[in-house]
């Protein structure tokens, strides 16, 4: 038996569906997950020792590739003079003033563990700054599972979001409004019924939790120019775009100051490191400067933020984003013109290290144009590739990702592999 399959049925007897977070159950795509022993570069190997070039990366988090010698090194070091202390250091302070330095929206900032931990203090942050319960989201857009953002669009364009999960109060979905990303719009005609009742909009920059969807030109901007009218606080939640998609985030490349951001995966460097930070006049609100409270024991711990700072270190090394941006283009390039060959209808696109792939004739612009590709095609497509030992996420409705390990030799072989997995799926129609 595959040690996969026999620790796939051993972790089932003590973990809910045998996994600790559930996208990595394979439920959408079917058959085994791989249980990973070991990563280094672009590749990971599974239980039974095959490698696997991977296009996860942590979910994003490995953008110089798994266990780089210099963020082990540092890590290393770190865990030498102790793993967690409850009290503050230099290398976080230094954190710190490396977010800012390369953020200049970041006034101020706080380190939190998770990217969860960092919208779900923010939102609260929001709140208290500016007095008013209610938060925006956009459908598709995923900020973590608190509470206030586990929810999904209600019945028309313009109601409070319904409860996307058992255990959320009426209540509590009833302070979110959820709209359609890219319309702004419909953004503009909910300010006008209730704009002075929002505390926050919270919106990924460019969206990587229903597949990669980039804003449209102008949303952004309108949504900067809406928050300022009504005197709401823009938040761009950049857990999965900072460090990713550009040097200085997607704020940076798309030249939008947001209020507050969130920070996470890139800024830990696989360590669990997240941040939230923004305006000094809404940042002197947390405690103990302010009256809204958020804690945490293992904040800033120094292990993880050594991963993090040497991680970041390598992303500054000259040249480091424009190499990124041409592996991930070449991916995509080649990916579009053997789909195209085999005349499987297949789009896709790319932003830094990020990437979308999509079973459907033209790049989706909206969630409603994501949910209208052909999710049969890609869980073929995803388990013939896996076969021949290429990871991709395993969800039609999530991001790739590109590390700078990966090499013209890993692209190309991906390509390779991929033009058999189209020519496949083509005769099978």
């Amino acid at each position: 038996m595959s040690k996969n399959i026999a620790l796939f049925d051993r972790a089932q007897k003590s973990i809910p569906a045998g996994v600790n977070s559930p996208v990595r159950a394979f439920r959408s795509v079917g058959g085994t997950p791989r249980f990973i022993q070991r990563a280094q570069g672009a590749y990971v190997w599974d239980a039974n020792g095959k490698r696997y070039i991977d296009f996860v990366g942590s979910w994003g988090t490995a953008i110089v590739g798994h266990a780089h010698p210099d963020v082990i090194q540092a890590v290393t070091l770190a865990a030498k003079k102790g793993l967690s202390f409850g009290m503050p250091t230099e290398d976080e302070v230094e954190l710190a003033e490396v977010l800012r330095r390369r953020l200049p929206s970041l006034e101020l900032v706080r380190l939190v563990s998770s990217g969860t931990e960092a919208t779900m203090s923010a939102l609260r942050l929001a709140r208290g700054f500016t007095g008013r319960n209610k938060i925006v989201k956009f459908e598709g857009c995923y900020h973590g599972h608190g509470d206030s953002l586990l929810v999904k669009a209600g019945s028309g364009m313009l109601t409070f979001g319904k409860p996307s999960s058992a255990g959320i109060p009426e209540g509590v979905a009833n302070e979110t409004i959820v709209l359609p990303y890219n319309d702004i719009d419909a953004a503009r005609a909910m300010f006008d019924q209730c704009g002075r009742d929002i505390a926050a909009v919270i919106v990924e920059p460019i969206a990587g939790n229903m597949n990669m969807v980039k804003p449209k030109a102008g949303f952004l901007q309108g949504l900067r120019q809406l928050c300022d009218t009504f005197g709401t606080v823009l938040i761009f939640d950049e857990v999965m775009t900072g460090f990713r998609v550009h040097p200085h985030c997607a704020q940076g490349l798309y030249k939008i100051t947001p209020d507050l951001t969130t920070l996470g995966k890139v800024i830990g460097g696989g360590m669990p490191v997240a941040a939230f930070g923004g305006k000094k006049e809404i940042m002197r609100h947390i405690a103990p400067l302010g009256d809204v409270y958020q804690a945490g024991t293992l904040s800033g711990n120094p292990v993880a933020v050594a991963a993090g700072l040497a991680t970041l270190k390598l992303t500054e090394h000259a040249g480091f984003y424009e190499h990124l941006t041409a592996t991930t283009e070449g991916l995509v390039r080649g990916l579009t013109q053997v789909a195209k060959l085999a005349g499987v209808p297949f789009s896709a696109q790319c932003e830094g290290g990020m990437f979308g792939i999509y079973f459907s004739e033209s790049v989706p612009t909206s969630f409603e144009e994501i949910m209208a590709c052909n999710v049969a095609h890609f869980n073929r497509f995803f388990n013939l590739l896996l076969n021949q030992e290429i990871h991709f996420a395993p969800s039609a409705f999530e991001a790739g990702f590109v590390s700078a390990a990966h090499n013209e030799e890993d692209i190309a072989r991906t390509i390779t592999i991929a033009k058999a997995a189209f020519e496949k799926i083509k005769q099978e129609e």
